[in-house]
């Protein structure tokens, strides 16, 4: 079982494709803020509403800084089938040997329908200006995670 990130700790550092077969790094975020999650598989229901949601708040959340980048084991086909079917506009990328969902904690036992089972657990990794954990956050929600994610960052939001 891959140890879970603590606030503090330095993010470990990732170069995957895009949907587009481009590697995307961690490093090109330097001195912006990048909010990682991690989702077990495209074009299922459940990440098919986290990452709607997380594309419908992109300019919020852009606005306050971040940006957004979504891992799952998906190769890049597929997450480009996934972006266009979804029109999503947030950064996806694939980690198709989980190297990456391990460094971060985001994969291992989890329980599913109440039996155990390894898998992608839906994990929320927020990275500061200096590539140090703001926020690990695991066993999130699909539904709902993104809005209490940007309350809890305190990003006001127009009414």
């Amino acid at each position: 079982m891959s140890e879970r990130l603590q606030p503090g700790d330095t993010a470990p550092a990732f170069t995957l494709p895009d949907a587009d077969g481009s590697p995307v790094s961690l490093a090109d975020y330097a001195g912006r803020k990048v909010i990682v999650y991690f989702y077990p598989a495209a074009m299922t229901p459940g990440c098919t509403k986290q990452a709607c949601d997380f594309t419908d708040n992109l300019d919020l959340l852009s606005g306050a800084g971040y940006d957004v980048i979504g891992v799952s084991p998906d190769a890049p086909a597929k997450l480009a089938k996934f972006r266009t079917k979804e029109n999503l506009k947030v950064t996806l990328v694939g980690d198709p040997e989980k190297r990456v969902l391990q460094e971060y904690g985001a994969f291992g036992e989890k329980t599913m329908y109440g039996r155990k089972v390894t898998g992608v657990i839906r994990s929320t990794v927020v990275v500061d200006e200096q590539g140090r954990v703001e926020r690990a956050l695991y066993n999130v929600r699909a539904t709902g995670h993104v809005a209490k994610l940007i309350k809890d960052l305190g990003i006001p939001q127009a009414s």
